[in-house]
């Protein structure tokens, strides 16, 4: 017969597994998310400076009571506001905005910043930074450099056109075959938060003069 392993004992076994479980978690939480971080901001600054070309110089602007601020009020987390990015070259003058951009798509949610050259009304670049579209498929987004080349220049607003359909239009996005939703998707993020962010484009630009 078996000795019967009191029940105390047990749950209080139990308890301090599960205690150095959590701490274990912690420990490795607390290691790990400085790196994530460190790496999620690089790749975002990356991402910034490829849509805008390359700028000498890149400030971060922050938006704050419905306003582009360069320094934001004590007390904000910055990492918690949403930012802007413009672009100088090395005579001091502004190349363009880069602005962040996220919509469901066919999978999940896209998330794409796109550069953006207020005076001539064009677009500089679009990069998408996360998705999870099907993989050979919907990931042609970010595959495909015909299409994501198709931004560079573009007039805002965008218009999707089908496969071989353009007629030349400055305008005109040929959406990816077999990809519709989510070549329409990268469209409509860029229309949409344009329309939302421009006037505080320009607000910005008035006062910079």
């Amino acid at each position: 017969m078996q000795p019967q392993v009191k029940s105390g004992r047990l749950i209080g076994t139990l308890a301090l597994f599960g205690a150095i479980a959590g701490l274990l978690i912690v420990v490795a939480f607390e290691w790990a998310q400085p790196r994530i971080l460190a790496e999620k901001a690089a790749t975002l600054q990356s991402a910034v400076s490829e849509v805008l070309g390359a700028p000498e110089r890149i400030q971060s602007l922050f938006l704050i009571n419905g306003a582009l601020v360069e320094k934001a009020p004590a007390g904000v987390d910055t990492t918690k506001v949403e930012r802007v990015f413009v672009g100088y070259d090395a005579n001091g003058k502004t190349v363009g905005y880069a602005v962040i951009g996220a919509r469901p798509g066919f999978a999940d949610v896209i998330e794409l910043i796109f550069g953006y050259d207020l005076a001539s009304k064009q677009l500089l670049g679009m990069k998408v930074l996360d998705n999870k579209e099907t993989p050979g498929l919907g990931d042609k987004i970010v595959k495909d450099t015909a299409f994501v080349g198709e931004f560079k220049q573009a007039k805002l607003p965008l218009r999707g056109v089908k496969p071989g359909a353009a007629k030349g239009g400055a305008d005109e996005i040929d959406m990816i075959t077999g990809v519709t939703i989510s070549s329409r998707t990268v469209i409509n993020i860029i229309n949409s938060k344009l329309q939302e962010i421009e006037p505080l484009l320009v607000q910005y630009a008035e006062k910079k003069r």
